[in-house]
């Protein structure tokens, strides 16, 4: 089985621990056969303030090109970004990928709009499922509004803000309410040639991913990347074995690879 985890970070990411060498190591022994590293870049803060500094290319090619070649015949490494708010500043999102050696971006979305408090969905506290359902009205209206842009391949973890909302504040929100607004998402992610991710939490929320990928299935996407959103080496490859099964339960053929930006369908 051709293995991929198409979502992870390194040292050069705010959250991230480890140098990608040290990452690769540990995807040769969870068995990958390609990872790509998508450190993060936001256009905003964790306060929801315009970033001001321009992505540093130069430290992210030069681990990635070492790593590359130390593992050349071993495993396949591509570069990539998660790239956080393309909505909110799509002149600097374009400015910022044109990266001739670019393989694969992640479209994301992390903060609340400026209009609900601006803040990372991670430093909000979900005491109630009022907070958590305005919260959820913002993300996806957001959500809307990134998903036919150029500026990502792939839609990056659509049901994140319940890995805060249910599995760390104990909340129990439903997504039921929205199921018109992530159809129409899904819908735009198609007409527009990109993919979603199946984004396993390291291996944490696999099978939530079940309703997301018949519907994907219904409006008829194809294209679909597995990451496990690792951060630290022992979850590189968490939950990828488990996303392939699912895959194919919600009627999927392929994984979905990317090189310079352009999609390559893997059997699973």
């Amino acid at each position: 089985m051709y293995y991929i985890d198409y979502h992870t970070h390194t040292k050069l990411s705010p959250d991230g621990e480890v140098p990608l060498m040290e990452m690769a190591e540990a995807a040769v022994k969870a068995g990958l056969a390609e990872l790509c590293v998508t450190d993060h870049y936001d256009l905003v803060d964790q306060d929801g303030k315009p970033e001001p500094n321009a992505y540093d290319w130069a430290p992210a090619l030069e681990q990635w090109r070492e790593a590359a070649e130390r593992y050349r015949g071993r495993l396949t490494i591509r570069l990539g970004m998660e790239f956080g708010s393309a909505n909110r500043y799509p002149d600097r999102a374009r400015a910022t990928l044109d990266q001739p050696e670019l393989d694969f971006v992640i479209g994301s979305l992390h903060n609340l709009t400026p209009e609900a408090g601006a803040r990372d969905f991670y430093f909000v506290d979900y005491t109630a499922p009022e907070v958590c359902y305005a919260c959820l009205d913002d993300y996806f209206a957001q959500m809307l509004r990134l998903a036919p842009l150029p500026d990502y391949d792939a839609l990056g973890h659509i049901i994140y803000p319940l890995r805060y909302m249910c599995m760390r504040d104990g909340q129990t929100v439903s997504l039921d309410r929205y199921w018109e607004q992530i159809r129409e998402i899904l819908r735009t992610v198609v007409q527009t040639g990109h993919a979603i991710e199946l984004n396993t939490y390291n291996g944490r929320t696999t099978t939530d991913w079940l309703p997301v990928l018949k519907s994907y299935k219904e409006v008829g996407g194809e294209l679909i990347t597995v990451g496990s959103d690792a951060h630290r080496t022992e979850n590189v490859g968490k939950g990828v074995p488990e996303a392939y099964e699912l895959l194919a339960q919600a009627g999927f053929r392929y994984v979905t690879l990317y090189e310079k930006r352009q999609p390559r369908p893997v059997k699973l």
